[in-house]
């Protein structure tokens, strides 16, 4: 019996050490990984990106062609660290199993400089994404990015909102069944309105801000014309969020009641 019992206990004792290795094991390509990424992009240091840090044969898994080597790794990473500034790149959750690693990231920057192939914009951007990565002997040997690019195209300005439609076209529901109110919810505060060249409302042109677009051009509207509207309206989604609409403005003059028919356009510029 006390045999059994010493066996037991040295078996329990193997199972111990065996869990706190491999407990370890993960802890260290943690803090590793993390710390390499950390003064790789917070610090703007691509010369991490060697053959300490990274296997010989590192994959970054892309689609249509996976970038492999350390070079074309730095390569593709320079685009980050050179295409933004302000940067701010933190780990919002990370965990592991073996050499599997799961990280919840997080990155904020602003485009100031050539971003593969894309100028500057001066555009803020704060996305989030999740990277399985996979460790071999305390390097990093292979990353998966998953993240919305949409959003982040639309926050570079590059792809545009698929909200935006909507939302201009709920501004003229609004303008056609008199609620200014909501018409002027869909407007940023600071908005600017310029009225077409030449034409009469034109005179206060930029009109900065909802009150001053509701003095200088919808109250002239309501006390000039009868029955004015706007039919025919089409609504096209444009890049860099914005939205061309194009119809035809209709009413009758009061001063005269001479009719008016002609066609118009109006470019909106969503943020």
């Amino acid at each position: 019996m006390k045999n059994s019992i010493k066996l037991l206990s040295f078996v329990f004792t193997l199972i111990l050490t065996g869990c706190n290795s491999n407990e370890k094991h993960v802890q260290d390509n943690i803090k590793m990984y993390a710390d390499t990424w950390d003064h790789i992009v917070n610090d703007a240091n691509l010369d991490l990106i060697n053959s300490t840090n990274f296997t010989d044969d590192i994959i970054l898994v892309m689609s249509p062609e996976n970038i492999v080597g350390i070079e074309a790794f730095k390569d593709y990473y320079s685009n980050f660290i050179t295409g933004f500034s302000d940067v701010e790149f933190t780990l919002e959750d990370v965990f592991g199993q073996g050499d599997k690693i799961v990280k919840h990231w997080r990155f904020k920057g602003t485009h100031s400089g050539d971003f593969f192939g894309i100028p500057a914009t001066g555009k803020k951007v704060d996305v989030d994404g999740v990277t399985l990565v996979e460790m071999r002997d305390g390097k990093i040997a292979k990353e998966q990015d998953f993240m919305d690019n949409l959003v982040f195209l639309q926050q570079l300005g590059i792809a545009s909102s698929p909200e935006n439609v909507s939302i201009v076209e709920g501004a003229y529901t609004s303008f056609a069944a008199g609620d200014v109110d909501s018409v002027l919810a869909a407007f940023d505060p600071n908005i600017i309105w310029n009225e077409a060249e030449n034409f009469p409302y034109a005179d206060g042109n930029p009109y900065i801000g909802g009150e001053a677009i509701v003095a200088g051009v919808f109250a002239r509207v309501g006390t000039e014309w009868d029955n004015f509207h706007i039919s025919d309206l089409q609504l096209h989604d444009m890049s860099n969020n914005m939205v061309l609409a194009t119809g035809r403005y209709q009413g009758a003059y009061k001063k005269n009641s001479a009719t008016m028919d002609v066609q118009m356009a109006h470019l909106w510029t969503l943020k």
